[in-house]
């Protein structure tokens, strides 16, 4: 779960958003410039699929995000067989985890930041376009043909213009999924659908139907006790159904606007026909005491304990919560019981994935731009993070010592290497020992190496959710600084309402007939001023490109 704070720049002048708008979404070529005097270093015929080496020895610096789980060590094989295998060394600036946003912020606001800042999302980039401390990333993209062909080859322009800024250019390089990767869902006590010769849910239908069922088994529990309520109540369960129900998140992805196809317009979510119809499918299952009223504030260790002693039979997951906190607490309780996390139950929205194809990704420091090596380092970084060797290597590691290969491709960790406990028993850690599977550097790429760690349980969920057509990818609306600045300051009291709102409605504290005097209220906090902010830049924007 990502639920990342946006940042806002400060405001530039009206001027200057007229002339940038005229260059919206011209990605103008690197050669369109004399890159004469930075190509040292650099490969003069490298393309996709290319082994990248630079041609002398080079160092650049990263911004490194130390992860507490695998602290950063120099003697992992990691570093030396980069080197080995590119001519480059990466000089290391750590910061820990905790503080990797702030400390980003500082480096760059003051003007000392590492040429490469990876581990960075999208909203992120906002607050450092305007003051051109980071690299228009579009204007250079034809030197990195392997990311050129990830995004011709998988269709990613859709996804890829989300990204772009008002002036038409984008300023991060995303991590890139052939197939959306969806993890979260619902667990199920499957023992008990057995016990009530029940069927795995498919709709959000069948899960009420369950329920009832469950229910009248068990007149004294709730089936379903959820989790993930704070900060933001049933943060999981909210965004799970916005999405089911055709709006682009809610809970702890709330999104405060969603594309209306047949309108050809944005809309507000919280106001929205389907938002409504949400909360009155939940209100349904509280009153009728099939949902826990305390889902939407309960703490997590709470909500597990009620699934340990059979409380409850249903509860939100990950693939990582059901293996390493469901079956263990269920284990020490009722041993007999077993519990799968089901695919995303359908909705109003059809079959549909909606995991985004982009990840985090790396922004590149303005400074770059100025460096002799300026071309090798954006062919290193299109190795590393976009090749299909590049990201092999960044999450297996060397043959041989990690991992190996059998006849028809396929990689298996080496035996006496351990990670999310494949070799449980193995003397070595991938990522401690070894430092691959890091995630500063792997991430993204095809299915088969993104699932390559996942248990066959979870292989045969991702199977089930790539067979579905992938969520309709909302159209761009880029805002300039200064409606950026305007709409963080409605943002907030907007969201705080809906929160509030939510709950009442769900746990029938107020009535379905005061759906228009909340939408009203919505209205009376700039949400009109909103919209129009919104629906303008999207025509804007596609009046320019």
């Amino acid at each position: 779960m990502f639920r990342r704070s946006w940042r806002h720049a400060a405001a530039a002048t009206a001027a200057l958003f007229a002339l940038t708008s005229i260059t919206a979404c011209s990605d103008d070529p690197a050669d369109a410039e004399d890159l004469s005097g930075n190509r040292a270093g650099a490969m003069e015929n490298y393309a996709a699929g290319t082994q990248f080496k630079a041609t002398e020895p080079l160092s650049f610096s990263v911004l490194y995000n130390n992860h507490p789980n695998y602290p950063l060590k120099e003697d992992w094989l990691f570093w030396t067989e980069l080197t080995s295998r590119t001519n480059v060394s990466l000089e290391k600036v750590a910061v820990p985890l905790s503080d990797y946003n702030q400390k980003r912020s500082l480096l760059i606001g003051a003007g000392d930041a590492p040429l490469l800042i990876p581990k960075t999302y999208p909203p992120d980039v906002h607050a450092y376009v305007s003051s051109g401390a980071i690299l228009p990333i579009s204007d250079y993209l034809d030197l990195m043909p392997n990311l050129k062909d990830k995004i011709e080859k998988w269709n990613l322009k859709p996804e890829i213009d989300t990204l772009r800024q008002q002036d038409g250019k984008f300023y991060l390089l995303p991590g890139l999924h052939e197939k959306a990767w969806h993890d979260y869902s619902l667990a199920v006590r499957t023992d008990i659908l057995e016990e009530l010769n029940l069927e795995v849910p498919k709709t959000w239908d069948d899960v009420y139907t369950m329920l009832k069922a469950m229910k009248a088994a068990y007149p004294d529990v709730y089936p379903f006790s959820d989790r993930w309520s704070q900060p933001n109540p049933a943060g999981n369960l909210l965004n799970l159904l916005a999405v089911s129900y055709g709006l682009e998140g809610a809970g702890w992805n709330f999104q405060h606007v969603s594309w209306n196809a047949q309108a050809q317009q944005f809309e507000y979510t919280g106001a929205t026909e389907q938002y409504k119809q949400m909360l009155q499918y939940l209100n349904k299952l509280v009153s009728e005491k099939l949902l826990d009223p305390e889902s939407f504030t309960q703490t997590d260790d709470l909500a597990r304990q009620k699934l340990a002693n059979g409380k409850s039979f249903v509860i939100s997951a990950n693939a990582q919560a059901v293996v390493n906190e469901y079956r263990p607490d269920l284990a020490a309780t009722n041993p007999k019981a077993k519990i799968t996390k089901i695919p995303l139950p359908i909705g109003p929205a059809g079959e549909i994935n909606p995991a985004s194809r982009l990840e985090n990704g790396m922004m590149i420091s303005s400074r770059a731009r100025d460096s002799e090596n300026f071309v090798a380092m954006m062919q290193f970084v299109d190795w590393l993070w976009y090749s299909d060797a590049g990201q092999e290597f960044a999450k297996w590691g060397v043959e041989g010592t990690t991992f190996v290969k059998d006849a028809a491709g396929k990689h298996t960790l080496a035996p006496d290497v351990n990670v999310i406990g494949l070799n449980p028993d193995a003397p070595k850690h991938l990522q401690k020992d070894f430092g691959f599977y890091n995630g500063v550097f792997a991430y993204g790429g095809k299915p088969e190496l993104v699932q390559a760690f996942f248990s066959p349980e979870e292989q045969e969920f991702q199977q089930v959710m790539n067979a579905r057509a992938p969520k309709a990818v909302p159209p761009p609306y880029p805002l300039n600084d200064e409606e950026r600045e305007q709409v963080s300051l409605w943002e907030t009291p907007l969201k705080d309402y809906v929160y509030q709102a939510t709950l009442q409605f769900v746990l029938g504290q107020r009535d379905f007939a005061q759906w228009d005097a909340y939408v009203a209220e919505l209205k009376s906090k700039n949400m009109d001023t909103y919209l129009e902010t919104v629906n303008n830049a999207h025509k804007r924007f596609q009046e320019n490109t």
